[in-house]
């Protein structure tokens, strides 16, 4: 048996175990947006990490250094957003080749730093080392956040809402206009910084977390195509999505038409959209969603249902069963 056969999820179902055994009370370990310990008499301190590794996260002559610099914080304040958390401190780590230029790390670091300070996030340590091959950057943040508001993804409860806080696509469908070198015009630009600068939705997620009725949230990394799965897993449930209610935006349904590409799979399988995936019970989802477009000028998508256990997770078009020919991301599918 290799690797791709059982893919990264099955991975971590494999060795997680063993490492979830007596944890202490209060720790939440391997299987969340972020692991979650006690920290102070009112609040619970998180801890997440991403690695980035060119080629296979980015392409390095497809992103500026400072846009790369920016995006490799942003990603690890998503999972800080994703459990109703605020950023604190950032350590970075960076694997780099011998004849790597300076003067494009000095704008790695212009980037990390603005969003750093945008953030209130200091920059307290890390690590440094050659790298024989890629460019390897890997962050570890740590955040906080107030007892009784982290939001996991085990909350999720048979016919709750499943929600989204933004466009889905627009990182997925830059991430095509680079790999298929598209001129770059208005939509296109909008696109691509879409992929390069992903917004972490830092105050969004904290506002969710206020909110009783929110059961369940984590963020959008690899397409709520694999995002959901994760909540179905934890949560012990199904899910069915409404392809139809997949919010898309208005560029990348002109870039989808003039290019030939399936909005709808990039919107439900692309990746990297940085968004927040939710769900809510249905008795608060008016009053939560009315609130929440006068607090942030926008709606609370609602994009399907949270089904019984064993159901998996389905999708229907024009209330008929669908099928989706791209999937969600995948390290070793």
């Amino acid at each position: 048996m290799k690797l791709s056969n059982i893919g990264e999820f099955g991975l971590i179902r494999r060795f997680s175990p063993a490492f979830l055994k007596d944890l202490p009370a209060g720790v939440t370990g391997i299987g969340d947006d972020c692991a979650v310990l006690p920290w102070t008499k009112g609040r619970l301190l998180l801890v997440t990490t991403d690695l980035l590794v060119e080629d296979v996260h980015f392409l390095k002559a497809g992103i500026g250094a400072r846009d790369l610099g920016y995006k490799s914080l942003a990603v690890n304040l998503s999972d800080i957003a994703a459990m109703g958390g605020t950023p604190l401190s950032a350590f970075l780590s960076i694997g780099l080749p011998r004849d790597m230029d300076v003067p494009w790390l000095d704008e790695f670091f212009r980037g990390f730093a603005s969003l750093a300070r945008r953030a209130k996030v200091r920059l307290l340590g890390g690590d440094t080392t050659g790298s024989p091959g890629p460019l390897v950057i890997n962050v570890a943040l740590l955040g906080d956040a107030r007892r009784g508001r982290v939001k996991y993804r085990s909350g999720a409860e048979e016919g709750d809402f499943i929600c989204v806080t933004g466009f889905l696509g627009d990182s997925g469908g830059g991430l095509r206009v680079l790999l298929e070198d598209r001129p770059l015009g208005r939509d296109e630009r909008h696109l691509v910084r879409s992929h390069s600068r992903p917004r972490a939705h830092l105050a969004e997620g904290a506002w969710l977390a206020a909110r009783g009725g929110v059961t369940a949230m984590m963020d959008v990394s690899d397409g709520i195509d694999s995002d959901l799965r994760r909540i179905m897993e934890r949560s012990h449930c199904g899910a069915t999505v409404d392809l139809q209610a997949i919010p898309v935006s208005a560029p990348l349904k002109r870039a989808a038409e003039k290019y030939g590409w399936n909005a709808v799979e990039l919107a439900a399988a692309g990746g990297e959209d940085y968004c927040l995936l939710a769900t809510v019970r249905p008795s608060r989802l008016a009053k939560i969603s009315a609130a929440f477009a006068r607090r942030f000028g926008r709606p609370l998508f609602r994009i399907g249902t949270i089904a019984g256990p064993k159901t998996g997770l389905s999708y229907e078009l024009d209330g008929r069963p669908a099928v989706l020919k791209r999937h969600g991301f995948d390290h070793f599918g």
